[in-house]
């Protein structure tokens, strides 16, 4: 298998490092706006015959569909923002790889009732090109990360395996990690960071399908395993809900994200003065997005490993009937220490638990396990070849019954 990254930030740096100890590809083009970063990735990997760095646009789709030809890739990894999924999406479409994203096409809020009804949902744009896919024989296998991705592994398994009827699929994301040297230090893209904490949350119910509630809503006290503790969530716009009742038989699926107050107060700060704002403003002469202002004000996630301390765990807690027809309680979950991952990889634990998911999932399709066409999502497929796989990577996932 030939493989094109799209984006090294943390994310594809994290997918180079991990894939690099594994045989199933020839050869990995790592790609991005700024070659300098490319070249610095592949240097660090010290393998000039297995990985190579190239220049390209993620915004710009002729020059996707002319990397993806002359790189002969058989698949597509998009590591970048989500507002760059669209071009690469229809790029692969237009080339014939395999395409992979670990987040979806971005919603708009309905204009009239943004907290009740959906505008735009997550994914839509790539579903509504799904017969498309399909008659061309041709995959893309969106929100393969950890949230989305792992988390809807973990659905799939606990369908198959664990319930004989559920009730609810509530993913929950939490962490103790700290930042030293820092008053707020995001440890993943703040971008993509204010876009799914401040947009709508969605929420999906069988009885009335997708619907949407403020930010920061139906706040929980979540018990996080394996010494995290406790930590309030809330809901936040996310993938899983989007993709777990496509494949799933349940009542009613969430997703909520440990923040903190401190986090929530600050993102509140930034949506009350226009800072999360994609539209360019003029400063001295220059058009410019607020959004990005701000990321480029804070440090960027991926240095940030080295001042990292703690864990992040992602999961997914199901509740239902057991298949021997008793009440269950399971919570399938994946902790990532950034020591370890400091350690083993050189990447910090955040960006390195999201990136193991898609080198798994490359790894499954190059083998022929996981195969398909159309637009799917991880509940499409058999999760116990994946999980197997995370574990032999040497990063066991868990099962804490509740």
């Amino acid at each position: 298998m030939r493989i094109l990254v799209v984006g090294t930030g943390g994310v594809g740096a994290a997918v180079a490092a991990i894939a690099q100890r594994r045989g199933f590809f020839s050869h990995m083009v790592l790609a991005d706006v700024d070659l300098v970063r490319a070249r610095a990735v592949v240097e660090r990997l010290g393998e000039p015959g297995r990985f190579s760095a190239a220049q390209v646009d993620a915004s710009d789709r002729a020059a996707l569909v002319a990397l993806m030809r002359e790189s002969r890739a058989d698949a597509v990894l998009n590591a970048c923002d989500p507002r760059f999924n669209e071009p690469i999406f229809f790029a692969a479409r237009e080339a014939g790889p395999t395409y992979l994203d670990m987040a979806m096409t971005l919603s708009r809020r309905h204009p009239q009732r943004p907290y009740e009804e959906t505008g735009v949902m997550l994914g839509d744009v790539q579903f509504a090109a799904a017969a498309e896919w399909e008659r061309a024989g041709q995959l893309a296998l969106c929100g393969i990360g950890v949230e989305p991705g792992l988390s809807d592994v973990f659905a799939r398994y606990a369908q198959d395996h664990l319930f004989a009827r559920i009730e609810e699929i509530g993913v929950r994301d939490g962490a103790d990690l700290v930042v030293d040297g820092y008053a707020f230090a995001p440890t993943f893209s703040i971008w993509t960071t204010i876009e799914e904490c401040l947009n709508p949350p969605l929420v999906w119910e069988r009885d009335r399908g997708w619907f949407t509630t403020e930010p920061f809503s139906e706040p929980e006290t979540f018990l996080f395993p394996e010494g995290i503790g406790a930590i309030e969530c809330v809901n936040v716009e996310h993938e899983e809900v989007a993709l777990i009742p496509r494949w799933i038989d349940c009542e009613r699926v969430t997703f909520k994200y440990g923040l903190g107050r401190e986090f929530i107060d600050v993102l509140k700060t930034l949506d009350l003065l226009g800072l999360d704002s994609t539209e360019p403003v003029r400063v001295r002469g220059v058009e410019v997005a607020p959004r990005d202002v701000v990321a480029a004000a804070l440090p960027d996630p991926a240095t940030l490993g080295d001042r990292m301390r703690g864990r992040t765990c992602a999961g997914t807690y199901v509740t239902g009937t057991g298949k021997d027809g008793r009440p269950r309680r399971s919570y399938l979950y994946h902790v990532a220490d950034n020591e370890t991952t400091m350690r083993d990889y050189g990447c910090q634990a955040v960006v390195w638990q999201t990136a193991i998911n898609p080198v798994i999932a490359l790894e499954l399709l190059a083998s022929g396990t996981w195969s398909g066409a159309g637009v799917l999502g991880p509940e499409a497929f058999d999760a116990v070849p994946f999980l197997e796989l995370l574990t032999a990577y040497g990063s066991p996932w868990r099962i804490e019954e509740r």
